[in-house]
């Protein structure tokens, strides 16, 4: 049963990343655009709209798998900044303060910036792939050891 599972990981990782980017994504769209019922920020305007233009460019990245690390990490450090300077002086669990979406977005890029994009991403046809986005390299990975000798 694990066998399976661990052969699926590659792509069930990669499902993730698009998911999580796609949504993302769409969260900075309805702020900067006012799509899918948000409410447009103002151009330019501090924090707002910086961070939408963060959360639309890193979405489509991170979904795309084109540079998924880099855009991963801002894109975590942005919610960690939203979290800290927004919700967290309201109270101090996310339950209390409306923050379990930056919380719950900072911890998702944070986790795919230690393990990739996954299998299906975009990098891998410009050169820039990961081994761990292959079921090869899961492999390979498993086979190594944890600890050298």
């Amino acid at each position: 049963m694990l066998t399976h599972l661990n052969r699926a990981q590659p792509y069930a990782l990669g499902l993730f990343r698009f998911v999580i980017g796609l949504l993302f994504a769409f969260h900075g769209a309805a702020t900067l655009f006012g799509a899918f019922g948000g409410n447009q920020a103002e151009t330019g305007a501090w924090p707002g709209w910086y961070a939408a233009l963060i959360q639309l460019v890193c979405g489509v990245l991170v979904a795309l798998g084109l540079g998924t690390r880099a855009a991963a990490f801002l894109a975590s450090g942005s919610m960690a900044y939203a979290y800290f300077t927004v919700h967290q002086p309201e109270a101090f669990l996310p339950l209390q303060n409306g923050g379990e979406t930056p919380v719950m977005f900072c911890w998702a890029f944070l986790l795919l910036v230690f393990t990739g994009p996954g299998a299906g991403a975009l990098d891998r046809f410009f050169g820039a792939g990961d081994t761990a986005a292959t079921a090869e390299g899961a492999a390979r990975h498993e086979q190594a050891p944890a600890v050298p000798a």
